[in-house]
């Protein structure tokens, strides 16, 4: 009996697995789609890929790249 539940549970575990990994295919699908439409509407894919990664950042950090950032431009300046 303890072998057919952890079977099932086992079964259970892999078959959400497969439908997040499904989800997860649609999701990037539909992301694909609006980068592609953004495209379409003029916009840089990969400045807008940054802003959002940016914007996932938190303030402190951002402030704190930018800074390292603008120090190593002036450096090569």
């Amino acid at each position: 009996m303890t072998d057919r539940v952890a079977a099932d549970e086992l079964r259970a575990f892999v078959e959400r697995v497969e439908r997040l990994n499904a989800e997860k295919a649609d999701i990037a699908e539909a992301t694909k789609d609006v980068f592609a439409e953004l495209k379409g509407r003029g916009c840089d894919a990969a400045t807008v890929r940054k802003v959002i990664a940016r914007r996932k950042m938190d303030r402190d950090a951002r402030a704190e790249g930018d800074a390292v950032l603008s120090m190593y431009e002036e450096s090569l300046a």
